[in-house]
Order: structure tokens, then C-alpha cells, then sequence
């Protein structure tokens, strides 16, 4: 059985030492241990391309990449920086003991050391220690949605500029956010506190959700370009992050929300894609496209839990408005999901004009 990662283990390795303990605690996760036996060579048993390996455990003779051989020890200082880097192995190793490994993928490492050191950045600015620990977004800025999908690729640049461009927004108790019918002007993190969401239907005002810690809430409208279609009040006190519209359009929106032209959808359905209806049952049981999952655009933040992240999603609805909401609350999460631009208007003439 593989030994246990702990933040007091990951706190040893180098570079994970520039990590805050919180940070550690996320990056557990992505570790993983081996056990090999005492005489065997770990780096002929195994493919490790892509990956930091350290020894944490037992002994080692070791023919490094400076052609020196060394006896590492675990946990010794020597073995604090990994054995094995991307594609770069020891020529020859040898277990004098059993030994433990541990492999952290080199690429979401990066991801996420890029990600810290920009955020300690931005905490120097001017702005001093105003802006708001990355890590606590958890809607957008969660370690699985960070390593995969469109965000792992996401500019470092636009990372720098996003971390320095929300405003925190201290709030009360019964304070509107939103109004539904209003314009749609700013995009919403909670970094503390909790809300409300309701939406009045005939003259009735539903509740819809309540909101918390890490929760984001009023892309729809930033991003299909439309009407609050709810709205949203304080439950307790709290502090907000406020991003504008431009902002959210040019370093969210943008790199975000992609969009596949009818050919592209086509082909991806083909290689295994999911198409995914936005739309109301009724509509869908219309005309919705052959082995589409119908998901409304109001069940979209409830359904993430009941979708594979391995799998590709390709959204659609009408238009392409309501769809354009939904795929970027799906690539918020990490999903790898695109927009049918154009939506089912076009789709028909566009295929048609390619055959």
C-alpha cells in the first residue's frame, strides 16, 4: 500500500517550498506514490515523461544527469529536488532498500506555481494586500478547473491582469446586488458571506438558489449579452469581487468561451463529442438534435456534477445566446465545452452549404 502525501512532505520538495501550506493541502491531489523493491531500477520499470519524481522514502543509487552517481536518501536533503524532470531520467538507478516515489505531472505543477507567483505579485502591488487570495474563487479558480480544459491555457498575462482587476465590494445584510430586468454591468465572486437568487415568475418571486463562499454568479448576462434574468440580495454580510464588464469580455469572456463553426461540431459529434440543449423540454422535444442531453440554461450550475470531465460538450440552443451562457459556466468549471456558433438558426444551412 502507498505511503500517505502530507503538506509537511510537500513542504521539503523543491519548488514546492514557494507554496503556502493551504496551497500544499491543494496540491495533494495531484500526487501519487510508487513502491519498488530493494535491487530493482524504478526509472527502467516505469515511464515517467512528464512528470517530477522524489524519492521520500528508502534508498537509492542514482547515475544523475551531471553523469555523477550518488547515493540519494529520502527524505535527506539531497532528495529534495526531484530525481527525474519532463523526460529527463537517471541513465542507471539502483534500489539499495525499497523505496518510495512520488510523481507530481510537471504541466499542472507549472500551471499552478504560474498562478501563485502572479497572485503574490498582484498582493505586492500597489494595491498592497487588497486583493483577494486566488485560491478562495473556488467557482472559477479551483485546482481541477486551473489544470485542465481552456483555463490551464489561459495567458499568463491575462492571469496578472484578472488577479489586479477585481474590486473588492464590502456588503450588508439585504443589500441587491442584481436586479432582474437590469442591465448586465459587473461579474460577481463571493469571497465571504452568502446570498440569494430569485427570480419573479407571474407576478411570484421563486427562490432559485443561495449563494456562498467561492460561488460566482452574473456572467449570463455579461456573456449572452442580455437582461439580469434574476436577482440577487445579501442573505448575510460579506465582501464581494466586482470585475467589469469590459474587463470580464476581454480576460474571461474572450480566451474562455469557444466557439466551433457547424463543420467543426460536426465532426466532433462524430468523434465522440455530446451535444448539450440549453433549451426549455418543450422546445427540445421540438426539434432537439439526435442523443442531446437537454439541460436548461437554469439547471446548467446544478448538472456540472453529473457530467464527465473527460468527455467533450458542444452546446447549443436557438440562437446561440442562451448557449453562450452555458458554455462559459461549463468552461468556468474546467469542462472542455464549446459554443455551436451560430446555434440551430444556422446549423441547418451551414451543413447544408458544406456537403
Amino acid at each position: 500500500m502507498s505511503d500517505p502525501v502530507s503538506v509537511d512532505l510537500l513542504a521539503r520538495l523543491q519548488p514546492l517550498t514557494s507554496l503556502s501550506r493551504d496551497g500544499l493541502g491543494d496540491l495533494i491531489a495531484l500526487c501519487r506514490t510508487h513502491q519498488f523493491a530493494r535491487g530493482s531500477d524504478p526509472f527502467r520499470a516505469a515511464d515517467w515523461t512528464g512528470q517530477l519524481v522524489y524519492l521520500i522514502k528508502g534508498q537509492i543509487l542514482a547515475t544523475l544527469s551531471d553523469g555523477a552517481s550518488r547515493v540519494l536518501v529520502g527524505g535527506h536533503e539531497l532528495a529534495a529536488s526531484p530525481i527525474a524532470r519532463g523526460d529527463k531520467s537517471p541513465a542507471r538507478s539502483q534500489a539499495i532498500t525499497d523505496i518510495v516515489l512520488l510523481s507530481l505531472e510537471e504541466d499542472k505543477l507549472d500551471i499552478i506555481l504560474t498562478w501563485n507567483q502572479l497572485a503574490t505579485t498582484a498582493h505586492g502591488s500597489e494595491r498592497g494586500t487588497d486583493i483577494t487570495d486566488w485560491r478562495r474563487m473556488s467557482d472559477m479558480f479551483a485546482l481541477d478547473n486551473l489544470t485542465v480544459g481552456v483555463f490551464a491555457s489561459l495567458p499568463p498575462a491575462n492571469i496578472q491582469s484578472l488577479l489586479g482587476k477585481f474590486n473588492r465590494l464590502p456588503v450588508k445584510r439585504g443589500d441587491t446586488i442584481i436586479k432582474q430586468g437590469d442591465p448586465g454591468d459587473f461579474y460577481y465572486l463571493i469571497e465571504s458571506g452568502r446570498c440569494k437568487v430569485t427570480r419573479k415568475v407571474a407576478g411570484s418571486s421563486i427562490e432559485l438558489a443561495e449563494l456562498k463562499e467561492g460561488n460566482a454568479f452574473g456572467e449570463e448576462a455579461l456573456v449572452a449579452d442580455t437582461a439580469r434574468n434574476a436577482t440577487v440580495v445579501m442573505k448575510t454580510d460579506g465582501v464581494l469581487l466586482r470585475l467589469s464588464k469590459a474587463d470580464f469580455n476581454e480576460l474571461l469572456r474572450a480566451p474562455l468561451l469557444q466557439r466551433v463553426s457547424a463543420r467543426e461540431a460536426a465532426a466532433g459529434i462524430e468523434g465522440g463529442a455530446v451535444w448539450i440543449d440549453v433549451r426549455f423540454p418543450a422546445e427540445y422535444r421540438s426539434d432537439g438534435f439526435p442523443g442531446a442531453l437537454n439541460i436548461p440554461l437554469d439547471d446548467i450550475r446544478q448538472a456540472v456534477a453529473a457530467l464527465d470531465p473527460r468527455k467533450e460538450y458542444i452546446v447549443y440552443c436557438q440562437t446561440g445566446r442562451r448557449s453562450s451562457a452555458a458554455a462559459f459556466l461549463l468552461s468556468q468549471r474546467g469542462f472542455n465545452a464549446a459554443l455551436l456558433e451560430g446555434g440551430m438558426r444556422s446549423y441547418a444551412g451551414d451543413m447544408e452549404s458544406v456537403q
